[in-house]
């Protein structure tokens, strides 16, 4: 899997203090898309095991609290993307106790395959839906067009 950014502090992609990690890869290439340079697999940086066991280590960092992870892109679900952020999930929720993980993806909920569905699993919230330019909206909170669902899992 290849990333484009990650940002240990950001406070834009989810409620509270967030660590946010923008994947490579999006087959939906939504017209208007604000991130169309995630698009390519191939774009970005190599994960690596040092950049996961920052992202770790920035969740646990407590001169800031940090309330939980985001992952953007691109897509996370992405086929491609799927199995690194299974691992990514599974360890975040092991490693960093009542931290919360946010997700975007253009899949929708009821259409994601076995494996993306693992990853929901370790989810507190996920954001499903491909971003339509015509249902776009300013007002609209963690999501940019109507059609999009905020789908809370676990979140008090």
């Amino acid at each position: 899997m290849n990333y484009h950014s990650y940002h240990p502090i950001d406070v834009v992609n989810g409620e509270g203090t967030r660590c946010t990690l923008f994947v490579s890869g999006c087959e939906h290439q939504c017209k208007g898309c604000y991130n169309q340079s995630t698009w390519r697999l191939d774009s970005g940086h190599p994960y690596t095991k040092e950049l996961e066991d920052q992202i770790i280590a920035d969740l646990n960092d407590t001169r800031i609290r940090k309330r939980g992870l985001s992952l953007s892109g691109g897509d996370p679900l992405h086929p491609k993307n799927v199995d690194t952020i299974l691992e990514l999930v599974k360890r975040v929720k092991a490693e960093c106790p009542g931290k919360d993980i946010w997700a975007w993806t253009g899949y929708l909920l009821d259409e994601l395959s076995e494996q993306q569905m693992e990853v929901i699993k370790y989810l507190d919230v996920l954001i499903d839906g491909k971003f339509e330019q015509d249902l776009y909206d300013p007002g609209l909170l963690w999501r940019g067009s109507s059609n999009q669902i905020v789908h809370k899992f676990k979140v008090d």
